[in-house]
């Protein structure tokens, strides 16, 4: 498996802001095109930091998958625009998963129930 560890470095004060649009925007239309998704991670010492994982089967997926994603309406004639001047810089590390991997975050089915529960409540 191939895994972008991905941490951008928001313009100061917009990271809520972000992160809203990351949740109900970009993540959505990223799953639609076959990427697994872990975030958003919020750095707990620097409030205008932002990290977030995305994984595909292989790096001949993840080109597929992202040109399928960035080559798209959405990211071209929305998001790119919206997103871009929240940033000020980010870094990517390219890594690919080792014999023996181990992955114990959250099942899909809770971080859905949670993401209901959370959607319910407001």
């Amino acid at each position: 498996m191939i895994v972008e560890v991905r941490s951008y470095r928001i313009k100061p004060g917009h990271r809520e802001e972000f992160v809203e649009l990351f949740k109900t925007r970009a993540m959505p239309a990223l799953r639609s095109h076959g990427m697994k998704i872990l975030g958003p991670l919020l750095d707990v010492e620097n409030p205008n930091k932002f990290v977030w994982l995305r994984s595909f089967p292989s790096l001949e997926e993840r080109d597929r998958m992202k040109d399928a994603f960035y080559g798209g309406e959405l990211w071209k004639n929305e998001l790119e625009k919206i997103a871009m001047p929240l940033l000020e810089s980010y870094d990517v590390i390219l890594c690919e998963t080792a014999s023996g991997y181990v992955c114990d975050g959250p099942l899909e089915e809770d971080v859905t129930a949670s993401d209901n529960l959370t959607k319910a409540a407001t």
